[in-house]
This record gives C-alpha cells, sequence and structure tokens, in this order.
C-alpha cells in the first residue's frame, strides 16, 4: 500500500504543494527516492534512516522507494526530510495514516532525529492555508509560520515529538506568532546633517512617494550621510506589506525565531555585487537585493562603479515593480517595488567643481564617469540631487531644520492621503505605481502649472516617461502641502529635482 505526505517545493514566493509517496514492496533491501530530487533530497535517506536508528526503530529488509509527484518538478533543499520520514512512518504503521495526509510537513532531520529550522516556512504555511492543511514544521520556525492566522502549526522540536503528537501520547498545542520584531527609531537624525537643505526636501519627497533619486556630489559632502538617515523618515509597514516582505525574507533565511520586522527594509549592497546578487539568480534562483528591499530602500552608493550589465538590469524592475529570474532549470518571478536611492561622485576625481583639486581631464572626466548611467536608466530617476561640498564654517554650526520625527510626520501624513487616494485601486499605493488615465485624473495640474510643464518640456526635451515622473512628483508634493489640486510651484519643484543633471550637461 501506498501512504503519503505532503510537502511543498519554491517558485519564487511561491510554494507549489508536493506529494510525498511512499511505497515498502517485497525486493532487495533498499532505499531509494525519486520524483527529479537534488542532492540534499537524495541526501535525505541516510538522514531518516540515522535518525530513525537513534530513535529505535528499525527499517524492514525490504525495497522502500519514496515519490515525489509531481515528477517533473525539480525538489531541492533539505526540508523534504521530515515529510518523507512521516510518510515511512506512516507506511509502517507508526503515525496514523489519515492524520498524515491532511498535513503539510517541511522540516531538516539531524542524526538523533532532532528537527533543524529551514527556509520559506511563512510561504509553506500560506500554500497549506490555501489547502485546508495543518503545518508541520521545526518549533524554530513555528512562530514565524503561525503569522498566516487560518492555519494550525504544530512545531515539534524533534521527530519524536511529531510521533508522539500524532499517536496521541503528547499532543503539541499550535504554535503562536512571534513577537512583532519592532526596530527602535534609529539615533541618526536628519538634524545632524549640516546644510543640504534642498537634499533634505528631496528625501522627504522620495520618502512620500516612493520616487527614485539620485544623489550627485564631491567625496565627504554628506550623500552616504543622507541615506543613511532615510529609514528615519519612512512610515512602518503595513501588515500586507509586511507580510509581502517577509515572504521573500522566509526565503532568504533572514527572518529571526518568527520575528516578523514593521521596519521597511534598507539594503545597501556594495558595488562589487555581481548581477545575481541584485537581481535574484543563483542556486534555486534566490531571490536578489532588489526583492530583499521589497517595500523598502535601495541604496547604491557609488552608483557608477556597478557594472554596466548589472546596472542596465534594473530598468524592467524600476518598472514593473517585480522580476522574472529565468535559468534553464527555474523560472521564478520575485516582487521588487522598492525605492532606488542613488550616490554617485560628479567624476572620477570627484573634484570637478574644484579647480584647485580637479583633474586635469576635466570635464571629459566628468562625462566618461557619468556616462556609465545610460540614458535610460537616469531617465528612470525621479529626483536629481546636486549635493554641494558643505563649507567649513558651517561644520561648526548647531543642528538646524526639522528632525527626522517631524519629517517622518509629514511623509506618514502624505502616504495616509495616497492611501484614501487609491483605495479602489489594487495594486497602486503610492504616486510612484499611478499611470496612464488614473494619473491623468490625480496629477493634472492647473492651467498655469500644465502652461508651464509644456514649456519645460518643449525647452530641455523631456521623454513621455520624464513628463509622467514630473507629474508623479508634482502630486506628492501638493500631498506634503495639504493642496488635493497639483499647481504650478508644485509643478516648478518637481521639474527643479528632475533638470539637475541636464543642467549640469
Amino acid at each position: 500500500m501506498v501512504t503519503r505526505a505532503y510537502t511543498v517545493a519554491f517558485e519564487g514566493i511561491e510554494a507549489r504543494l508536493v506529494e510525498v509517496q511512499c511505497a515498502i514492496t517485497a525486493g532487495l533491501p533498499s532505499f531509494s527516492i525519486v520524483g527529479l530530487p537534488d542532492k540534499a533530497v537524495s541526501e535525505a535517506r541516510d538522514r531518516v534512516r540515522a535518525a530513525l536508528t537513534a530513535m529505535g526503530i528499525a527499517l524492514p529488509s525490504k525495497r522502500i522507494t519514496v515519490n515525489l509527484s509531481p515528477a517533473d518538478l525539480p525538489k531541492e533543499g533539505s526540508h523534504f526530510d521530515l515529510p518523507i520520514a512521516m510518510a515511512l512512518l506512516a507506511a509502517l504503521d507508526v503515525l496514523p495514516r489519515e492524520e498524515i495526509e491532511r498535513s503539510v510537513a517541511l522540516g531538516e532531520l539531524s542524526l538523533d532525529g532532532s528537527l533543524v529550522a529551514v527556509v520559506g516556512a511563512l510561504p509553506a504555511a500560506m500554500a497549506a492555508a490555501e489547502d485546508d492543511r495543518t503545518l508541520v514544521c521545526p518549533r524554530s520556525c513555528g512562530a514565524e509560520a503561525a503569522w498566516v492566522g487560518s492555519v494550525r502549526v504544530i512545531a515539534p522540536a524533534s521527530l519524536g515529538e511529531a510521533i508522539r503528537h500524532y499517536s496521541g501520547q503528547a499532543p503539541l498545542a499550535p504554535a503562536e506568532p512571534g513577537d512583532v520584531e519592532e526596530t527602535a527609531l534609529t539615533s541618526r537624525d536628519l538634524r545632524e546633517v549640516k546644510g543640504q537643505e534642498r537634499a533634505k526636501r528631496a528625501l522627504e519627497i522620495a520618502a512620500a512617494g516612493r520616487h527614485h533619486t539620485l544623489m550627485i556630489g564631491p567625496p565627504g559632502s554628506g550623500k552616504s550621510m543622507l541615506a543613511a538617515r532615510l529609514p528615519g523618515i519612512l512610515p512602518p509597514l503595513e501588515a500586507v506589506e509586511a507580510l509581502e516582505t517577509s515572504m521573500v525574507h522566509s526565503l532568504s533565511g533572514l527572518l529571526d525565531e518568527g520575528g516578523i520586522s514593521r521596519t521597511r527594509p534598507f539594503r545597501e549592497p556594495h558595488h562589487t555585487a555581481s548581477m545575481a546578487a541584485i537581481v535574484g539568480g543563483g542556486k534555486g534562483a534566490k531571490p536578489g537585493e532588489i526583492s530583499l528591499a521589497h517595500n523598502g530602500v535601495l541604496f547604491m552608493d557609488e552608483f557608477p562603479e556597478f557594472p554596466r550589465m548589472v546596472l542596465e538590469t534594473l530598468r524592467q524592475p524600476i518598472e514593473t515593480g517585480d522580476v522574472v529570474v529565468a535559468r534553464a532549470n527555474a523560472h521564478v518571478r520575485y516582487p521588487c517595488k522598492f525605492m532606488l536611492v542613488a550616490a554617485a561622485n560628479p567624476c572620477r576625481c570627484g573634484h570637478m567643481s574644484d579647480p584647485s583639486r580637479a583633474c586635469a581631464r576635466v570635464p571629459q572626466c566628468g562625462e566618461d564617469y557619468l556616462g556609465r548611467i545610460s540614458g535610460p536608466l537616469m531617465d528612470r530617476f525621479d529626483l536629481r540631487i546636486d549635493v554641494p561640498p558643505v563649507a567649513y564654517t558651517d561644520l561648526d554650526l548647531p543642528a538646524s531644520g526639522d528632525s527626522s520625527a517631524e519629517v517622518k510626520a509629514r511623509v506618514v501624513a502624505a502616504r495616509a492621503v495616497q492611501a484614501e487616494r487609491f483605495r479602489d485601486h489594487p495594486g497602486v499605493r503610492l504616486n510612484a505605481d499611478a499611470g496612464g488615465q488614473l494619473l491623468a485624473d490625480i496629477a493634472t495640474p492647473d492651467e498655469e502649472g500644465r502652461a508651464f510643464l509644456v514649456r519645460v518640456a518643449d525647452r530641455f526635451g523631456l521623454s513621455a516617461r520624464g513628463y509622467h515622473r514630473v507629474l508623479r512628483v508634482a502630486r506628492t508634493i501638493a500631498d506634503l502641502a495639504g493642496s488635493a489640486k497639483v499647481r504650478q510651484p508644485h509643478v516648478a519643484e518637481a521639474v527643479s529635482f528632475r533638470l539637475m543633471v541636464s543642467a549640469q550637461d
């Protein structure tokens, strides 16, 4: 007779149900696993055998065959250990078959029978809930999986505990969701940044509407310092956003003991990062930095130093909000609605604006250096900020300007306006997501603003994308000002941030 248990195989953040079939038949003693397993899954037979031996359970001298169905779906990861063991124990009449078939299990087995944490408990819980099944996972993953409130989560610490639970000897209580990880507001305050009032204003606009931002300035002007204070003015993740982000982080093993954070991600990869690290890929087509920054910030310092191919791969995810990682044996989709904040020097030497320190190749070195950022990619930045050097006399001045808490309050208020505006538009949360007729309905400026924008578009040759991005930024500026209508001053400020690089050229 064939016994069945269930687990999942991951395709991006989607978890596909996998049926684990076990048959014990007459023949030469063997233990084989079929159904397109990878090396980690194939090695499960040795871990399962050792774990059962440690518990005093001997395998019969027969042919044991485990099939992972559907057989044409690649199976990767060590989380197949527990469902294979449960299907085998059901075939040995140690566990009740009906109960096992109503569960989805995942977990890695140690040789002594204890269960080791695995990645993907949160997506697995979502799949179990959709199929109306109980989820069985290691104890260290239980708090994470229990965040899906519609699923019953059993989290034993060992295979022995799972056996005693299903046999009725020592039933386990359902796992409880872990406490939400509340990250304290960073002590880095915007008031600590001396000068750079225009850059601070741009960051406020970017945070309010999730607009992509490029900062250009000489070394030491405060670009990284400004970016480091951006998390302090961002509102916490909403419940839906936290779940979306945590599912990606769960697949990457970044959730700590089930803690789901409401703090928006802030990822800052080094400029030597590969394309697979940024976009996603590698073994199993894992999520990259752009997906780990979903609903948060991706800060790319020394932007022109990134490989050209890496920069060009950002163009499509910026537009669509998701990325498809296509490989020969994998084709997965990850969400990646992030706010790109890039920083760059004006040239290789960094001192193009200072004749006393600039190199002999000015201005050619600046054109060559920033020329590494292609026109189509540059066109996708909503805000382009000139970050000039700060005078030494300004460094001795006391902190001034609004604090991060004050700026954050305005950002939260502006986002609340947008949440109400897009309440009936699924998939649109912020002004940066609006397009087509929706953008025309919400961001068409008054007569003066329209005439001004037409003159600017004609004078500086704005692309259609640039024209629409100016409208989105103007809409955000109007929201920060509490204006229901986009007016000429809002359009003028949006244009001033758009044309900074063009004016330098």
